[in-house]
């Protein structure tokens, strides 16, 4: 999985970059954006056979609107969770899906004692009763035998996504008196938006924008920057890219983090992440830049569309990254088109390095990928983003932009190892090597921050 996300500093109007994972080339999404092909199932069991029917009527209710038919397939008894799930259904009902289907991967019987699992899902919002309690029939009103199913969500957005968006779900099911209900969501579903409020659909002239409990007007803003954001990456990237981006925006960071699969921590003052595919697969799921409410909003208005213009770099280039590319070059490449279309100046943008040449310890180094690891500390993760912005900056001056372009897509492109892969690279389109290129890097930082 990629996940690259945008750390703000609404103080003084610095945007700061956090890649919360490498780029690996071929790996799935997940969390978000899970991308694979259906899970085959395995034998022919009479309850796979029960729990499939009752999906393939649901998901036949999504397609056609039929809400009626979407609630046959949950367990009247299960007040919350029938509650829970009509808003859902209203929530898809708002989405511009094409396709929605499930696969029922594994089912097996519920186990009597499992601490910690609700079919109230993992957060609690679902309905349902405690997935430990046994209800296994004991009589002609008795519960029921009970059972747990992993299933494959496969789903589409018109006009968005080039390829099915694929997510693991977990859900339990009763059989009573031969017929067979969904009774709840345990936890280890992956948690998706329209779960987690009033679903509001807002679609730009080149996005499209999700909101979970948001105001009508901040899907607009949302989708205006999104829109720039797309015209500004065309000006600068040359390579063909949908020119289209999907934006998520959950109500709080709690829930972009639910969305995440992560501690709500991990999100504290992250303006926006994106997940994605790495690698050459142009017939993926369209990326999805999902923007942390809180941390966005404390920004000003050209801080905000620095964050969406940056995370759209990334959904753009995403198939010209790969494992050979450091991530001084696509978070520093991503920060030059984002400040492009401002008049910031390194000494007030780059903050960290700033602090940092005031106290004699500017870095002597580019940034390796492990200083932009998750869990780094702030301060020196700030400087490893402005560092890689101004040397892509730096490039872009001395040599052209055309070079700096020209130099994301021979490292995007090498199979060499990845400092062999950026030595050649250099010499082919700067004329010198990592080495002497570091010691102008270093050169230009003090010289821009003096």
């Amino acid at each position: 999985m990629v996940v690259r996300g945008t750390r703000c500093d609404a103080g003084d109007g610095a945007v700061r970059r956090r890649a919360l994972s490498a780029v690996v080339a071929g790996l799935l999404l997940s969390a978000v954006c899970g991308c694979g092909a259906d899970v085959e199932p395995g034998g022919g069991s009479p309850e796979r056979a029960a729990v499939q029917d009752v999906l393939d009527r649901q998901a036949s209710a999504v397609r056609s609107g039929a809400e009626r038919g979407f609630l046959a397939a949950v367990d009247p008894r299960e007040e919350r969770f029938r509650t829970a799930q009509r808003r859902v259904f209203g929530n898809l009902r708002r989405l511009p899906l094409t396709q929605w289907t499930y696969r029922v991967a594994d089912v097996k019987p519920l186990a009597a004692d499992k601490p910690g699992e609700s079919s109230a899902g993992p957060s609690g919002d679902g309905g349902g009763e405690a997935a430990g309690e046994d209800r296994k029939s004991s009589g002609p009103d008795g519960g029921g035998s009970r059972f747990e199913a992993e299933v494959r969500l496969r789903y589409k957005l018109r006009g968005d996504d080039l390829s099915p968006v694929s997510a693991t779900e977990r859900f339990t099911f009763v059989e009573r008196a031969g017929k067979w209900y969904m009774t709840g969501e345990l936890p280890g579903s992956e948690r998706q938006l329209w779960e987690q409020g009033e679903i509001g659909v807002v679609r730009g002239k080149r996005s499209l924008v999700l909101g979970a409990d948001r105001s009508r007007g901040a899907l607009k803003a949302l989708a205006r920057s999104a829109d720039r954001a797309v015209a500004q990456v065309d000006r600068e990237w040359p390579q063909s890219w949908p020119h289209r981006v999907v934006v998520e925006s959950p109500s709080s960071v709690r829930d972009m983090a639910r969305i995440l699969d992560a501690p709500s921590a991990s999100y504290e003052g992250i303006a926006a992440v994106t997940t994605g595919e790495a690698g050459e697969n142009t017939d993926a799921p369209a990326d999805r830049i999902v923007v942390n409410p809180e941390a966005y909003g404390a920004l000003s208005g050209e801080g905000q569309q620095v964050v969406v213009t940056h995370e759209t770099v990334h959904v753009a280039s995403r198939t010209h990254t790969s494992r050979a590319t450091p991530l001084w070059l696509s978070e520093g490449f991503a920060d030059w088109v984002a400040y492009g279309a401002t008049d910031r100046k390194p000494a007030e943008a780059a903050a960290e390095l700033v602090r940092a040449a005031g106290e004699r310890k500017l870095p002597r180094e580019l940034p390796t990928d492990r200083d932009f690891r998750f869990g780094s500390e702030p301060e020196s993760l700030g400087r490893a983003y402005e560092s890689g912005w101004l040397a892509c900056r730096l490039i872009a001056e001395e040599w052209g932009k055309e070079r700096l372009k020209n130099l994301y897509l021979r490292i995007g492109s090498s199979q060499k190892r990845q400092s062999a892969a950026v030595d050649e690279a250099m010499r082919g389109e700067l004329g010198l090597g990592t080495e002497e290129f570091t010691e102008r890097w270093r050169s230009y930082v003090r010289q821009e921050l003096s």
